[in-house]
C-alpha cells in the first residue's frame, strides 16, 4: 500500500477499561499491530492514563488524549456523540472506527463499528435488564448508522444477519489475535511462581480466568468440577481468576462446596503471571453458554493448556479440534473434566495442538482485515 492509499483513520480508544479486559485485549493488539504497519495514517483517542501507554505501543500512529470526564460512563457515551465528531473533523478523519458496540449517530465521515457478540439477544436471561436493553439498542443503531460493521467471527456475522436481518455485504469478519510475547507456553519457573502466589506449591489445579458473568457459567463449573473430583485422593484445586463480576450464583456454589475441596478466588492476576497460570494448570476450563469470539479460550491455548470449552457460537471457529468440548450443565462438565484429569496423554495432546492452532490467529492479520475494511470506506 502506498502512501497516497493510506486512509487517515481515527480509533476511539476512550472505552478501554483499566483492567484491560477484553475489548481492552482487542483494542491494544490491533493498535499495536496497525501502529507497526504503516499500513493507515493512525490517529488514537484514549484516556489519559493510556495516552503513555499508546505512545510505546504505536511506532506510527498520533495518540490524543480525550476530556477526563470519559472515565465516566455516561460522560464517555455523550463525548462520543459530541466530542468525538469534532475530533474527527479537526483531525481530518476519513475514518472512524469504534472498537465497542457504540458509535456516534451524526459523525461527519464514514464510521465503522466493531460489534463483539450476538449473546444480548442469543443468551438474554444471562444479563440484567438494564445492560441487555442497552446493548440490544447499541448493536441495531450501529447497523443502522455504521458503513461497515466489524465482527471477530462468522458465527457473530450469521446470528446479526439471521436475528437482526443485517445486510451481509456491509459485514467483515476479522478474527482478533493473541500476543505471542504475552502469551506463551511457561517455562517451570513460571508455573513455580505462581502456584508459590496461590499457596498451591504441592498442589494441582483447574483454571478459569474471565469475567465473573453469568454467561460464563461459572456456577456449574464449581458444580461439575466437585463431581469430578470429590473422591480423588488428591483432587486438584479449583482456580476462578479474574474480575468480580455480576454472578450472584457463585457464592452459592462455592458455600455448597465440600471443605476438603479447595476453591481459590484470587481476583485479578499479574498480567506477566497469566502464561504460568494458564499453562501450569491441568486444565483451562471455559464453559461458556456463548461468546462472539473465545479470546480466554485462544490465550489458554497459546499457553499450552489443554482447554475445555462448549461448542457454542464461535467456539468452534477458535479451538477447532484442538480443545475438548463438553456441555452447559455440571454433570455434562464433570464428565468431560474427569475423562481429561484421568488421560494424561489426551491432555499432552491437546496442549500441543492448542500451541499449533494458537499461531494461525494474529493480531497483524487482524489488523489486515480492519485496513480492508477501512480501505473500502474511505473509497
Amino acid at each position: 500500500m502506498t502512501a497516497v492509499q493510506k486512509p487517515r483513520v481515527l480509533v476511539d480508544a476512550t472505552s478501554v477499561p483499566a483492567d484491560r479486559g477484553g475489548v481492552g485485549r482487542y483494542v491494544d493488539g490491533l493498535l499495536g499491530a496497525l501502529g507497526r504497519s504503516g499500513d493507515v495514517d493512525l490517529v488514537v483517542v484514549c484516556q489519559r492514563a493510556d495516552v503513555e501507554r499508546y505512545e510505546r505501543m504505536i511506532d506510527l500512529g498520533e495518540v490524543i488524549a480525550a476530556p477526563a470526564a470519559v472515565t465516566h460512563r455516561p460522560a464517555r457515551l455523550a463525548w462520543e456523540q459530541t466530542g468525538l465528531p469534532l475530533l474527527a473533523q479537526q483531525v481530518g478523519a476519513q475514518v472512524l472506527h469504534a472498537p465497542f458496540y457504540t458509535c456516534p449517530l451524526r459523525a461527519g465521515c464514514p464510521v465503522t463499528v466493531t460489534v463483539h457478540d450476538m449473546t444480548f439477544f442469543t443468551e438474554p436471561e444471562h444479563y440484567d435488564k438494564s445492560r441487555r436493553t442497552f446493548f440490544r439498542s447499541a448493536i441495531k443503531t450501529s447497523l443502522r448508522r455504521a458503513d461497515r460493521v466489524i465482527v471477530p467471527s462468522k458465527a457473530t456475522r450469521d446470528e446479526l444477519i439471521r436475528l437482526l436481518d443485517a445486510d451481509p455485504a456491509r459485514i467483515d469478519v476479522a478474527y482478533h489475535g493473541v500476543d505471542p510475547a504475552a502469551f506463551h507456553a511457561p517455562a517451570a519457573e513460571e508455573k513455580a511462581r505462581v502456584r508459590a502466589r496461590l499457596g498451591l506449591v504441592d498442589t494441582t489445579y483447574v483454571a478459569f480466568l474471565g469475567a465473573k458473568e453469568p454467561r460464563k457459567n461459572v456456577p456449574n463449573l464449581i458444580r461439575g468440577w466437585v463431581s469430578a473430583v470429590t473422591d480423588r485422593s488428591d483432587p486438584p484445586a479449583l482456580v476462578i481468576a479474574g474480575g468480580q463480576g455480576h454472578d450472584d450464583e457463585i457464592d452459592q456454589a462455592v458455600a455448597e462446596v465440600p471443605s476438603r475441596l479447595r476453591v481459590l478466588r484470587p481476583g485479578y492476576l499479574r498480567f506477566a503471571d497469566l502464561p504460568g497460570f494458564l499453562g501450569g494448570a491441568l486444565v483451562a476450563a471455559y464453559p461458556s453458554y456463548g461468546e462472539g469470539f473465545g479470546l480466554p479460550i485462544l490465550e489458554a491455548m497459546a499457553c499450552g493448556a489443554p482447554v475445555l470449552t462448549t461448542p457454542r457460537l464461535s467456539v468452534p471457529e477458535v479451538g477447532g479440534d484442538a480443545v475438548a468440548y463438553t456441555g452447559p450443565e455440571p454433570d455434562e462438565i464433570s464428565a468431560a473434566l474427569t475423562r481429561l484429569l484421568d488421560d494424561e496423554n489426551l491432555r499432552s495432546s491437546l496442549a500441543g495442538a492448542g500451541l499449533a492452532r494458537a499461531k494461525e490467529f494474529s493480531w497483524d492479520t487482524s489488523a489486515e482485515a480492519h485496513v480492508m475494511t477501512w480501505s473500502k470506506v474511505a473509497a
